[in-house]
């Protein structure tokens, strides 16, 4: 599992409606053993499709899976082309309280075909994420969160982290308009260095624009930019684009495109479509 795969798989289109009641109930405690009732649950949002996560965490002992059917990438340098396929990788999130969730991610299943490396083939890396928001969870218009994650060398090391990495996601949401919702995001991550000989760090920022149309259906579009802080390579800019529809209040299905705008250094074009399932 690359670090962009961890942070797109495990994003905030889905933002809840503007304007949470502000008399909302205390929850605070409900906890992993005393489940928050389904009735007070506060509306669906996930991680996914975007690369700007949700500040909302899932509801205290419930859980939600949040899944690519697949994800293909084609890169191109130079004249030549490179492919990946990324096959179900997932996000599972339990909720230990009313204002943090556990997440479990994995990558089962890679392919990789480099014009050089030839194709490689594998599981990949697996990584342990902890959310806590630090308000808006369940009344006002905006939100924060702090999300520091882990990714283990689990997987086949020709297409997975080969070292423990990690870093820290601090998501922002603003619900500015009816319908209309702003997600910011910040991130800092320890990489470990082409060489393997130690870790670069990475800053990366996002935003993104979500509008709801009618009951079930919302787009986005959103900006990516990363920059490796130790100056080992150059900022690379993306954009991306989407939509998510909601089947029910538990689930929903989403699908979208990432384009890098500095070719040398992003994916030319990266697509998924995916599930989110609350339970």
């Amino acid at each position: 599992m690359t670090r962009t795969t961890a942070a797109m798989s495990a994003c905030a289109v889905a933002l809840p409606s503007v304007g949470f009641a502000q008399g909302a109930p205390d929850k605070s405690a409900y906890t992993l053993a005393n489940p928050t009732p389904r009735e007070l649950r506060r509306p669906l949002s996930a991680d996914r499709p975007d690369a700007t996560e949700s500040p909302y965490t899932v509801d205290a002992g419930a859980a939600q899976v949040e899944m690519s059917v697949a994800e293909y990438a084609l890169r191109e340098s130079g004249g030549a082309r490179g492919h990946s396929w990324s096959v179900a990788p997932m996000n599972l999130k339990i909720g230990l309280t009313n204002s943090i969730d556990v997440q479990f991610l994995l990558d089962p299943y890679l392919i990789d075909d480099d014009p050089e490396a030839g194709r490689r083939t594998g599981a990949g890396g697996s990584g342990l994420r902890l959310k806590m928001n630090v308000f808006g969870n369940d009344s006002g218009d905006a939100a924060l969160a702090l999300l520091p994650y882990v990714l283990f060398p689990t997987g086949d090391p020709s297409v997975a982290p080969r070292r423990v990495e990690g870093g820290l996601i601090v998501p922002f949401a603003y619900a500015f308009a009816e319908g209309w919702s702003l997600g910011l995001q910040g991130e800092i991550a320890f990489v470990r260095d082409g060489d393997d000989s130690g870790y670069d760090t990475v800053f990366s920022h996002t935003a993104v624009v979500g509008r709801e149309i009618g009951d079930r259906l919302g787009v986005f579009v959103e900006y990516i930019g990363e920059y490796p802080g130790d100056g080992a390579g150059n900022y690379s800019p993306s954009v991306s684009g989407g939509f998510t529809i909601a089947l029910t209040a538990d689930a929903q299905f989403d699908a979208g495109v990432v384009v890098g705008l500095d070719r040398p250094e992003t994916e030319t074009v990266r697509v998924f479509a995916g599930v989110t399932l609350r339970y």
